[in-house]
């Protein structure tokens, strides 16, 4: 599959590295894992034969070094003597390279090195602000377990914490991205495709990649790709997060497994799983990133009106039409998995719907405020609200897959209350449903 999107990013890893031939630049690159964080350094440093690639393996420090040695000396064209069998060493030796001469170097999975020496952020810590000043070296540092990039480089107690110059937070591709992919490999592509397509890759750059190489663009074939003997997607969800969770990751599951059924509320949680949940929702959404806080547009700051939701279209799926069936997937009953996804499929993916509108609202740029709306005990629900205070607008928008469910009539009388909070501002209501993706 052809690279897509990241034209912003690629225009700001250009500007950074012609900076950085005045002075150093320390550009932290995150994202969730298959976003596609390694193929956009690659594709920024194509055409830039001197850029130095450092792949952080759990191995030994010493081994690894011999593998940065001998990338650095191909690169660059240079024959190291001596014995190098620690990073300080190596890093003090870049970083006084970069005196004499620009170079990009670029470290992946940086927040490994944990794992293989963690005394090397206070060393790069110290070697940094020695030689910074006079540098010119483009310093990317890439890592895919939010939250020890997070710990490295936003925890004040952290030796690295301020020393980054730029901070690249890499997302899923867009509504309109994904379009384009779909109109570049399946012309033929039906609303049905483009929703099933979103919903189970939420625009995760591998997800589409796989996809696509099977040609799996219709919900049906995209489900055979999933539910099937030796599938990449059935072990993902764990794959990916059990390394962010360690030991206490199955009360983190099990959370997210009830976020995902649609028991988004606190009380809801905690009334199921008999303890309290409140430290765990707050490290999902804030060490974590993986859900959010949904709360009605114009909530009163500390307000307890409040749900959250799974960021991630893929993970949402993932715990909702894999985890919550583990004892099926352990026997390999796919069938019986496949058999309640198709039953479910409708409503869940309806939800899914007014989440790809949001997307796309937020697309056009034209809005100062999108969120969703309902009061007490989950009265007057509106899909979408979008405000636009600059020209005193305001969009109500009720979301189905089929228009003929839509009632506007319904959705002025459940905009009565609401309506008050934006006197003098000119009011649409819209009726969104498939036929307008």
């Amino acid at each position: 599959m052809r690279f897509y999107n990241r034209e912003e990013e690629l225009v700001l890893l250009d500007s950074i590295r012609e900076q950085s031939k005045d002075h150093a630049k320390m550009t932290v690159l995150v994202g969730r894992r298959r976003i596609g964080k390694t193929s956009l350094i690659k594709k920024s440093n194509e055409q830039i034969s001197s850029a130095i690639y450092f792949f952080v393996a759990r191995k030994n420090e010493v081994l690894l070094c011999e593998e940065f040695i001998e990338e650095l000396e191909q690169k660059l064209g240079i024959k190291i003597f001596g014995s190098i069998n620690n990073f300080k060493d190596l890093f003090q030796y870049l970083m006084e390279l970069s005196l004499e001469r620009n170079l990009t170097l670029i470290i992946d999975e940086f927040q490994e090195f944990y794992t293989v020496n963690p005394s090397v952020y206070s060393d790069m810590q110290n070697i940094w602000d020695s030689y910074k000043d006079k540098s010119g070296i483009n310093l990317i540092l890439c890592g895919s377990i939010y939250s020890l990039m997070n710990k490295i480089f936003e925890n004040s107690k952290e030796p690295l914490f301020a020393r980054a110059t730029d901070r690249i937070l890499l997302k899923a591709f867009t509504p309109k991205t994904i379009k384009r992919i779909l109109a570049d490999n399946y012309p033929d592509y039906k609303k049905e495709d483009l929703l099933a397509f979103y919903t189970v890759t939420g625009g995760v750059a591998k997800y589409v990649e796989l996809l696509v190489s099977k040609k799996a663009f219709s919900l049906d074939a995209i489900l055979s790709e999933i539910y099937r003997e030796n599938s990449l997607f059935i072990d993902e969800g764990r794959n990916i997060l059990i390394e962010e969770f360690g030991k206490d990751y199955t009360t983190y599951f099990s959370i997210l497994s009830l976020i995902a059924s649609s028991k988004t509320s606190r009380p809801e949680i905690e009334s199921i799983l008999e303890t309290s949940v409140g430290g765990y929702l707050e490290r999902l959404e804030k060490d974590f990133n993986i859900i959010r806080k949904v709360q009605p547009i114009l909530a009163k700051p500390g307000s307890r009106n409040m749900k959250y939701a799974i960021e991630d279209n893929f993970l949402n799926f993932w715990f909702r039409f894999v985890y919550k069936y583990q004892s099926a997937v352990e026997i390999g009953n796919f069938d019986y998995i496949r058999n309640i996804v198709e039953r479910d499929y409708k409503m869940y993916s309806g939800r899914i719907l007014e989440k790809y509108f949001i997307e796309d609202f937020k697309g056009q740029k034209k809005y100062s405020n999108i969120g969703t709306y309902w009061e007490k005990r989950n009265q007057n629900e509106i899909d979408i609200v979008a405000v636009n205070d600059f020209e005193k607008t305001v969009l109500f928008a009720e979301v189905k897959r089929n228009k003929e469910n839509i009632s506007i009539s319904e959705l002025e009388e459940k905009a009565q209350g609401i309506k008050k909070s934006f006197k003098g501002y000119t009011i649409d209501y819209k009726a969104l449903s498939m036929e307008d993706m």
